[in-house]
């Protein structure tokens, strides 16, 4: 079997555990994940954005940060780009991939960003995550400098892998995630 087949399997199997979730337990995903910034926000003291994710189907919805943050949306573009922007109040338009966010004249640089929040179909304990397959989040971070800029999934536990996924030679671990049960950054 290759690494692709192996890949989609996981990828079927943790979008049907996915779809088991209850908004209870996303809720308290987002509860978490509120905490974790709070305590980077105290630590570090300057923030620059929070970049955050649109929320598809059953995903962890956590654009409540925008309420008190700074935050980012990625927009996918042509060649498997991903690039962030403020998420300001102009309305937001479908990228490359249909997904909604922010068309602005200028995106952030790796510098203007304090945290990424990314979502998961699934992540082992060797931070390895299980997105869709698009590639965009490993090839923007295959640039060293957004390599250092803290990557944290969000997912619930029901999705956490306790063998290790399928790993193939361009997918970089992240920096933790964060479940309804723990914050393992």
């Amino acid at each position: 079997m290759t690494i692709f087949e192996r890949k989609k399997l996981e990828r079927d199997t943790f979008r049907n555990l996915r779809d088991e979730i209850s908004l209870n337990q996303r809720k308290n995903v987002e509860k978490n994940v509120k905490l974790y910034v709070d305590s980077f926000i105290k630590e570090y003291k300057y923030i620059a954005y929070i970049a955050i994710y649109w929320p598809l189907k059953n995903e962890v919805d956590i654009r409540s940060l925008k309420e008190k943050l700074s935050v980012a949306l990625p927009r996918c573009k042509d060649k498997k780009e991903l690039l962030f922007y403020p998420w300001d109040e102009r309305p937001l338009t479908k990228d490359s991939e249909g997904i909604l966010s922010p068309n602005n004249s200028f995106s952030l640089s790796h510098k203007q960003i304090s945290m990424i929040l990314v979502p998961c179909l699934s992540v082992d304990k060797n931070l390895i995550r299980l997105g869709y397959g698009g590639g965009y989040f490993d090839k923007l971070r295959r640039d060293k400098n957004w390599r250092n800029v803290p990557c944290i999934g969000v997912l619930t536990s029901n999705c956490v892998s306790t063998n290790p996924l399928t790993r193939a030679d361009w997918d970089i671990p992240l920096s933790g995630f964060i479940t309804e049960k723990e914050i393992f950054v």
